[in-house]
């Protein structure tokens, strides 16, 4: 049994559940090795946009339940709505034990005021031509789909993984230019509203830097990144924050090997019984 690691703060964000891409059974295993006081799901945890009922894996209904598991030990989670599931965006304010849902949070910590918050409000294909989003989210999904199949090779060659996306994205210098106006967008807005930290997601850049205006003032920007081509989390213990990258820290370690029985698709209502089933909050 591997003993979990106590940890004031975990952010995580972007892991597309209900998408080719997503890795769910890394998550579950990271979900199970820590114990945290307080879990921030920041935005595009289910993928609304392309769910479907025919792909929905016991991997990533596992994902629920290591959440659940997480409420009913007492954590506090908190769901950040993001673009790819901004239908439950109508629900903000909804509480329901330790369970709540929010657009954006304010936190203050020990070290200082943290606003976290998904990220697509700085998008403006999401405001002005949300289809042309949905139909690029359709072709990176396809894209992620190439790469398990180009992984699979390159891992039986012994050659390890490769992110296709993520050299498409490194070597296109409109998305390099397009992360960098994100990031020091969010960092701007921090500093004219005096926090000492932005927490986003959405771009599926991990990072943690910081950033400073034209004045020379600064903030601490920090990014979950995501568990589609990351498998990354942001930890806060002790005033600090640090970023945890899964294959480097946890090295695949599988616990508990449940995730390792076939895999069973689930129509709607089947999904719906067994989320409910298993989201046994804590109402004291």
């Amino acid at each position: 049994m591997v003993k979990k690691r106590k940890v004031e703060l975990v952010v995580i964000s972007d892991v597309h559940l209900g998408t080719y891409g997503s890795r769910a059974k890394d998550l579950v295993n990271y979900l199970r090795s820590i114990q945290p006081e307080i879990l921030i799901l920041n935005g595009d945890i289910i993928d609304i946009w392309q769910f479907s009922k025919h792909y929905f894996p016991q991997d990533h209904m596992q994902v629920v339940k290591e959440i659940a598991s997480m409420l009913s030990q007492n954590t506090k989670v908190y769901y950040i709505t993001g673009n790819h599931d901004e239908m439950l965006r109508k629900f903000k304010g909804f509480k329901l034990g330790n369970f709540e849902i929010q657009n954006k949070l304010i936190l203050k910590l020990d070290s200082g005021n943290a606003w976290f918050f998904h990220g697509d409000v700085f998008d403006t294909t999401m405001k002005h031509s949300k289809w042309v989003a949905k139909l690029g989210g359709k072709g990176y999904d396809l894209l992620i789909m190439l790469n398990t199949v180009v992984n699979w090779f390159s891992q039986k060659l012994g050659r390890g993984r490769i992110s296709l996306s993520k050299k498409v994205k490194d070597s296109v210098k409109g998305v390099i230019k397009y992360v960098n106006n994100f990031e020091e967008t969010a960092a701007e807005i921090a500093i004219q509203n005096e926090f000492q930290y932005v927490i986003c997601g959405h771009i599926h850049q991990p990072a943690i830097r910081k950033i400073a205006n034209s004045k020379g003032e600064t903030v601490t920007y920090l990014n979950s990144g995501d568990w589609v081509e990351n498998s990354t989390a942001l930890e806060y213990m002790d005033g600090k924050w640090s970023l945890y990258h899964h294959d480097s820290n946890f090295k695949n370690q599988v616990i508990k090997p449940e995730e390792n029985k076939a895999v069973n698709y689930l129509s709607y209502e089947q999904l719906f019984e067994d989320v409910v089933s298993n989201l046994n909050f804590n109402t004291k």
